[in-house]
C-alpha cells in the first residue's frame, strides 16, 4: 500500500511539474493561447477566427478557445494536429535569432499540416522574411525550440 501511495505521489507530481514547465515556455495570457485565438479555425477557414470563452478546452495545461463546438470537439480528438509550433511564438524569431517574440494571430502560415504564427506590427511583418529563407529558418526553429523545451 505505501508502494503505491509513493508512486501516485511521484506521479502526480511529475504530471504537474511537465504542465507547468510546459506553460512556461509557451505564449499565453492569463493561460490562453493564440491570445484566445481558435486554433482549429486556422486549418478548416483558413483564416484567423477569435475563439469565444464559453467554448474553451484545456490541452496539457493550456487552454484553448474555440468560435464553435465543432471545432472544439475536432481539437480534442488531436490536440497536437492543431496547437502552434514554438509554443505559439513567432517562428520567425525562433528561428533567426531562437528567441521567444510575441506574434500577431492574424499573421500565420500553414506549413505541413503545422500552424505557425508571426509577428506582424510596426511595418515589420515577419512571415514575409520567413518566407524569403523558409528552409533554413525551420530547420533553425526547430533546433533552437528543442534547446528552449529542454
Amino acid at each position: 500500500m505505501k508502494n503505491i501511495l509513493i508512486l501516485l505521489v511521484a506521479l502526480v507530481s511529475a504530471t504537474t511539474f511537465a504542465q507547468h514547465s510546459r506553460t512556461a515556455q509557451f505564449n499565453l495570457e492569463n493561460k490562453k493561447a493564440i491570445q484566445g485565438y481558435d486554433p482549429v479555425a486556422y486549418f478548416s477557414q483558413k483564416k484567423a477566427v477569435k475563439g469565444k470563452t464559453t467554448i474553451a478546452a484545456t490541452y496539457d495545461g493550456v487552454v484553448y478557445n474555440f468560435s464553435s463546438q465543432a471545432n472544439k470537439d475536432l481539437f480534442l480528438k488531436n490536440p497536437t494536429a492543431y496547437e502552434p509550433q514554438y509554443g505559439g511564438w513567432c517562428a520567425f524569431a525562433m528561428g533567426d535569432y531562437g528567441e521567444k517574440v510575441e506574434i500577431n494571430p492574424e499573421t500565420f502560415k500553414i506549413l505541413d499540416g503545422k500552424l505557425y504564427l508571426f509577428y506582424n506590427a510596426y511595418f515589420n511583418n515577419t512571415l514575409k522574411s520567413w518566407n524569403k529563407d523558409e528552409v533554413n529558418l525551420k530547420k533553425k526553429a526547430d533546433a533552437n525550440w528543442k534547446k528552449i523545451i529542454n
